[in-house]
């Protein structure tokens, strides 16, 4: 058997996507020593289009004999067990409809899954729904001016959200050991927060992570993988607290998938960015898409301060044409085909004042990046 260390050196070396599901695997059956016990949670911070997915979908496969699994998984497959019929013919009975087949819901009947899902639907949402068990398929209402508007079609973030307190209802009988679902080992969750605002992803990570530290079912693994920078945040900063983690920036290159341990400090994209574009600058090697990059973090941070404009987060100048000058250039260079899709060398001249405004920036804001280094 393999020891804890042992299968994280695995992770950074460029590995197929089958092989980094198994070795994930084996993190979790591995054995401790050196001071490295096996995690309860692996949670893994990854862009979209790296195959997130495609990685929860094959760890639940190698965990599948017949039609029997030992995983729960959240998903975009999750999402495709409930489909809208709109009632295209009268307008009026709109339903979102359930797959019966799917073991997904089948092991939930007869759990009273209409009081268990409002037990969470009701801190995020304020319309109602019933269930047809008859005829597995879901009606919504919302009360407007006092009367109450019946088979309403919610947004897709709301719907998105249902679904999302739908698998929570199901996690809690999984955490509370129900026979039903005697069957879960894992719980693999990939990206339950798209289409909701920051407001609600704090709330559903506090209120996820309350209901993970009261399980009664310790025995129970988690894998957690999310594109949401704060989502990824709050849940780094409390599973590492308690050191149940395993937190990891997973990625993908021609070589093939690895994982980069980031226990040191929170994971945080745009020092990454920072790193880079510093690196860039003191290189000289500036291409046109690096503006592009400076002024998603500069946006970024005037709304976090409550700047109306990017160039109030240039810092003091000699001159108000000075920032105004950075200012126009950056808006310039980060729009159209100067951008992302014909990425240049840039000419001396802009050059220096992407220097300039990148470590006016730094020097109005002591971003710490050695944090990012370090991992």
């Amino acid at each position: 058997m393999s020891t804890v260390k042992e299968v994280k050196e695995r992770f950074k070396t460029p590995q197929p996507l089958e092989q980094l599901a198994t070795n994930m695997r084996e993190l979790f059956q591995a054995s401790s020593g050196n001071g490295q016990k096996v995690p309860e949670v692996l949670l893994l911070f990854a862009y979209n289009g790296t195959g997130k997915t495609r990685l929860s979908m094959e760890f639940t496969r190698q965990g599948t004999v017949g039609d029997k699994s030992d995983t729960l998984y959240f998903n975009a497959f999750t999402e495709d067990l409930f489909s809208w019929d709109n009632d295209l013919e009268n307008d009026e009975h709109r339903v979102l409809k359930l797959n019966s087949n799917s073991q997904f819901f089948s092991d939930a009947y007869g759990m009273e899954m209409e009081t268990r899902i409002r037990a969470f639907l009701h801190r995020y949402a304020d319309f109602d729904f019933s269930i047809n068990v008859s005829t597995w398929e879901i009606s919504f209402s919302r009360e407007e001016d006092g009367t109450e508007v019946l088979d309403i079609k919610i947004s897709r973030g709301e719907e998105r959200l249902f679904i999302w307190c739908f698998f929570l209802a199901i996690l809690q009988l999984v955490f509370d050991g129900d026979d039903a679902y005697s069957w879960v080992k894992y719980v693999y969750i990939d990206d339950p927060i798209s289409s909701l605002d920051d407001n609600n992803v704090v709330s559903l990570a506090c209120n996820f992570l309350k209901m993970f530290n009261e399980r009664n079912n310790k025995e129970i693994k988690l894998i957690l993988s999310t594109h949401h920078a704060l989502f990824y945040n709050i849940l780094h900063n409390e599973f590492t607290e308690k050191r149940i983690a395993a937190p990891y920036f997973y990625s993908i290159n021609k070589d093939g998938y690895t994982l980069k341990y980031s226990n040191d400090s929170p994971f945080l994209h745009h020092l990454a960015l920072l790193e880079k574009l510093k690196e860039a600058a003191d290189t000289g090697e500036l291409y046109t898409f690096h503006f592009n990059i400076l002024r998603v973090i500069l946006e970024k941070t005037a709304q976090f301060h409550g700047f109306k404009k990017f160039s109030d987060c240039l810092g003091d100048a000699k001159t108000e044409e000075e920032v105004e000058e950075n200012a126009c250039l950056i808006n310039l260079m980060s729009h159209g085909r100067y951008a992302l899709f014909e990425p240049r060398e840039m000419v001396p001249d802009n050059k220096e004042h992407f220097k300039n405004a990148l470590n006016r920036f730094l020097a109005r804001y002591p971003f710490n990046l050695d944090a990012f280094k370090q991992n």
